[in-house]
């Protein structure tokens, strides 16, 4: 007997479902790659010639600077495009009442204006290059909108105010029309993007610390890794910052995020430390400990690779402290080879840093599964994340910014070529925005090729579309490709200089004007002028103090050296968090100016500052110990070490860094004499104590057998 047709369905559905299927997955691989690219070109369209509608139906005299706040503002997400615009709104106010005051003083003194331009535009620079966020935005915007007012206005000086409220009103409507486009039409929310973050430091951390614990790791690679994970704080930081400003994005979970944070970087911290202790101890060969020990690497290692539930953490902690128990009770019963002094000072410090790693990692886990799992946790504040710039770095970004302004000043007033007001604007804004990038000319040199390549295409979109276009949407029309080219290249990080260049240099061009004049000559000056902006700001980088950069290997290194040197003294409030996070931020701007492959000069810098953090680490605790205690020889010992050690960081040299492992050999054996009698609280104080003090011992030996004393 046959089957009934209903009993095997026919071969055309299945392979259609098959079809479906594959349409489906391909068009969701599509949207999550190019299909975002142009998504964000969309938007940024949107915003653009809305903005470019309003300000013609407004009647505004200068259109283009609506449409140009719209391409600066296009980005990623929603969140990231209102912190923007919010910081690029007060930048506009302050440069504006700059402007405002320096024509007032200096109405009838050109010269004396230009100075005083140039002096804000440092001031604002330096700023800009020591936030190192949207911030520093604001300070760029209220540098170069002061001379975007000013200059104009030499010979007119009546009309700065009307200037200036032009300026405010046209860079208003952009920001509103990109603010609106970009959180409603087809919202790319940055919390989303912040919690992909969380997950892949969180998988990465993990993986990285069975791979250490497994020893798959050489001591090379995991020194790349630490200075991976400083450029993922700084991320995460300036990721955090962003999400705030998005509807749904609470305070409670802003600080569940710097939380998590601060619990990574305390983590970072001992893990580090301990990887340390055990690569020295491989070093020295010292077998008997490591047998004692590696039992416990062993079955950490194990926990990391299954899910770390507060409830498997809490029994990995219970088996940890059974087999340190264990462990001393073989050393005490002869159960084990006896170790010398220096082997079981190694074994204890060892033991102390992976019950403090346990208890570091129990918490970063709970405040990772609270975010994944939304659930709303009190943390306390666990101190801001403050990015620091060496002082050196913000000096010359303001005194290269003021040189390159005064620079072209003298250009113009030689040259007599009123298109060079073009050329100063350029200068002065692409030396202010770049101020902030670790490689600068590099940005500059992307800029100016989006400048290149927009000349014969602005020349084609102008004369022969747009002057064609009898009304608003056939000019659209015809401008289109082009801006949709620029948005496009920008929403490539590897394009993204170049893409920036090309829209804003064609905003400048090709946007028609209430009264348009199509005039050749005037066209070829302006996108001369413009060039030739862009060149003086890359020629000001390579000439004018360009090894004082951002992230240049010289200046972190010293910068890290007088953080360890503020941890022997500054004050103790908060003293930890802070030391953290600048050495991680100084680590930071070492890897985003290195590349993807870092020299080996470099490296070096990453080793002294991974030196620098375990010590300065173990300095803060040790003060706080002291803090903490009372008179006695063992206080008395311990403050020798922090007068030496402040001595040796202080002018480095052999002889101070002798006389520092001197000092702490002598406390060590004061600190041991008061172990028999001392009660629980203190006897725990007196072992951590002990374990700063190897850490220091350690980290001193590291840089006296290497030769690395010197403070740069």
């Amino acid at each position: 007997m046959n089957a009934s047709p209903a009993a095997s369905p026919p071969s055309d559905h299945s392979a259609a479902r098959r079809a479906l299927s594959w349409v489906r997955a391909q068009t969701a691989d599509w949207l999550r790659t190019e299909g975002e690219r142009w998504i964000y070109v969309v938007r940024a369209m949107l915003a653009a010639f809305s903005a470019l509608w309003l300000a013609f139906r407004l009647g505004l005299d200068s259109p283009f600077t609506a449409l140009a706040t719209t391409i600066v503002l296009a980005l990623p997400s929603s969140g990231m495009v209102l912190e923007k615009a919010l910081h690029r709104f007060l930048g506009t106010l302050v440069g504006c009442a700059a402007a405002l005051t320096l024509v007032a003083l200096f109405p009838q003194a050109p010269t004396v204006l230009f100075i005083g331009l140039a002096l804000w535009v440092a001031l604002c620079t330096g700023g800009a290059a020591m936030h190192r966020n949207q911030q520093s935005y604001s300070f760029v915007l209220a540098g170069y909108t002061a001379v975007m007012i000013a200059v104009p206005a030499v010979d007119a000086p009546s009309g700065v105010f009307m200037l200036a409220v032009t300026r405010v009103t046209e860079v208003s409507l952009g920001i509103l029309c990109s603010a609106v486009v970009h959180d409603v039409i087809f919202p790319r929310r940055h919390s989303r993007a912040v919690m992909r973050t969380v997950q892949a430091r969180y998988a990465g951390f993990i993986g990285f610390c069975r791979q250490v614990l497994e020893h798959r790791i050489t001591p090379a690679d995991a020194e790349l890794n630490h200075l991976k994970f400083a450029a993922d704080i700084a991320a995460l930081e300036s990721g955090r910052a962003a999400a705030f400003f998005e509807a749904g994005h609470s305070r409670s979970h802003t600080r569940q995020l710097h939380a998590f944070n601060a619990a990574f970087m305390t983590a970072l911290t001992t893990f580090y430390t301990l990887h340390r202790l055990s690569h020295r101890m491989r070093a020295a060969g010292e077998g008997p400990v490591l047998a004692l020990v590696e039992p416990m690497y062993a079955h950490m290692a194990q926990v990391l690779g299954e899910e770390l539930t507060a409830a498997r953490l809490a029994q990995m902690r219970t088996t940890l402290n059974a087999d340190i128990a264990a462990a001393r009770a073989r050393l005490a019963a002869g159960g084990a080879p006896a170790l010398e002094r220096p082997l079981l000072i190694d074994f204890d410090t060892a033991v102390e840093l992976l019950q403090r790693f346990a208890g570091n990692l129990a918490d970063f886990a709970a405040l990772y599964h609270g975010l994944t799992q939304q659930k709303r946790q009190q943390v306390s504040d666990p101190g801001s994340y403050s990015p620091k710039t060496p002082p050196a770095i913000i000096a010359a970004s303001g005194f290269r910014a003021g040189a390159t302004l005064l620079v072209t000043a003298a250009m113009w007033y030689w040259l007599a070529w009123p298109g060079m007001v073009n050329a100063i604007l350029m200068a002065t804004i692409f030396c202010a925005l770049a101020s902030s990038s670790p490689r600068p000319t590099a940005l500059v040199q992307q800029v100016l090729i989006g400048f290149l390549l927009a000349i014969p295409l602005d020349f084609i979109t102008e004369f022969f579309m747009v002057a064609k276009a009898d009304s608003f949407f056939p000019m659209m029309l015809a401008a289109l490709p082009l801006f949709a080219f620029a948005a496009y290249l920008s929403s490539s990080p590897r394009w993204a200089g170049v893409g920036i260049g090309l829209g804003m240099f064609s905003a400048t061009l090709v946007v028609p004007a209430n009264m348009m004049r199509y005039d050749v000559e005037s066209f070829l000056s302006s996108e001369l002028s413009l060039t030739m902006g862009v060149a003086v700001s890359y020629l000001m980088f390579k000439v004018v103090l360009p090894e004082h950069t951002m992230g240049h290997r010289g200046h972190v290194a010293a910068a890290l050296w007088r953080e360890a040197q503020h941890a022997c003294s500054a004050r103790l409030y908060r003293l930890k968090r802070r030391f953290d996070n600048r050495v991680r931020d100084l680590l930071s701007q070492l890897n985003a100016a290195a590349g993807p492959a870092p020299s080996a000069e470099t490296r070096a810098v990453v080793r002294q500052g991974l030196t620098l953090l375990e010590l300065g680490h173990a300095v803060i605790e040790l003060r706080q110990l002291i803090a903490a205690s009372h008179a006695g020889d063992a206080r008395d010992s311990l403050q020798a070490v922090l007068r030496e050690l402040a001595a040796y960081l202080d002018a480095p040299s052999r002889a101070a860094g002798e006389a520092a492992l001197a000092a702490i050999l002598s406390a060590g054996t004061a600190v041991r004499a008061a172990l028999p009698d001392a009660q629980h609280e203190r006897l725990a104080r007196l072992h951590m104590a002990l374990t700063d003090l190897h850490s220091i011992y350690t980290s001193l030996l590291d840089q006296l057998s290497t030769g690395d004393i010197h403070a740069a």
